[in-house]
């Protein structure tokens, strides 16, 4: 059996070229989540409050999806032999989890709420959610250079693109509000963002659960890696292929390759085989070669 996961290794050990968009992503939206909450407790925004409570839910997120990329990048050792790639699953796991219970949380008082609504001053929450659409879509294009396959940057960006959403929707109700002084709007909009948040937070838990699960990642077509192999020269056949993610950002793939003696030298082979793979997404394979029977 040849192990051809040298690189991977070395992926592991660069520094994180990300912690600069998680910092600032951290700051920016702790000081708006502060600001939404003193304008909506101050002004009677639910809807806002809603907001605020979702960006504390990013700031932890962002938090333990950054220092899951920092955990990623150590390296392997005798115990953990795969290194701590899967870190980033458990935090894109979590970061859904948070997201599905802040939705909850608000959905319930906005039901309570629209029973009896609470009159609100319109202008300072319009302000305050324009300041939280412009921090949460400025946030999101820190991470632009991010890997858009890794499900733990997915999130974050998930998160802070739902924010921005939430703002807008947010924003759209205190104009209307205070135009038609419908103060039933600001619970009602309540509802609508608990509801766009908990499916946000329900497809992010759904597709780690899947990445923790072994399953192949999305953005891998198994009957391409297949192909690949069964190109290379001299190959025969492929069996027992196993593909799995290491992290939500590296896949790894087992193969047993059956190969004509004679045809190209095994390390040859094996070295073709690795850089077909790395070309389709596959950083880290161990190819067992056999005869053909």
């Amino acid at each position: 059996m040849a192990d051809h996961g040298r690189s991977h290794h070395r992926q592991h050990s660069r520094p994180s070229t990300l912690s600069g968009a998680y910092r600032g992503s951290i700051a920016l939206n702790s000081a708006l989540s502060a600001a939404q909450l003193v304008v909506g407790i101050a002004f009677g925004s639910l809807a806002l409050i809603g907001d605020a409570v979702h960006n504390l839910g990013d700031v932890f997120g962002l938090a333990l999806g950054w220092g899951a990329e920092r955990l990623s990048t150590r390296l392997p050792n005798l115990r953990f032999t795969y290194g701590f790639g899967r870190s980033t699953q458990l935090a894109a796991l979590i970061n859904g989890v948070l997201i599905a219970m802040a939705a909850a949380v608000v959905l319930v008082e906005a039901l309570q709420r629209l029973s009896a609504p609470v009159p609100l001053v319109s202008g300072p929450v319009a302000w305050a959610a324009a300041l939280g659409i412009a921090v949460n879509l400025g946030s999101a294009a820190l991470f632009r250079h991010g890997d858009h396959h890794d499900l733990n940057r997915r999130s974050a960006v998930l998160h802070l693109l739902g924010d921005a959403a939430v703002s807008l929707a947010v924003l759209l109700s205190a104009v209307l509000v205070g135009l038609t002084g419908w103060h039933w709007l600001d619970p009602l909009t309540a509802i609508g963002v608990g509801l766009a948040v908990g499916y946000t937070g329900i497809v992010l838990i759904r597709d780690a659960l899947i990445v923790l699960l072994d399953a192949i990642p999305a953005h891998i077509d198994p009957e391409q890696v297949r192909q690949v192999l069964l190109q290379c020269p001299g190959v025969e056949d492929v069996h027992h292929l196993h593909i799995w993610g290491l992290s939500t950002s590296q896949v790894a793939l087992t193969a047993h390759v059956s190969r004509r003696i004679g045809v190209v030298d095994d390390m040859a082979l094996l070295h073709h085989a690795k850089r077909a793979l790395a070309a389709v997404g596959v950083d880290h394979s161990t190819i067992q070669l056999e005869p053909v029977p």
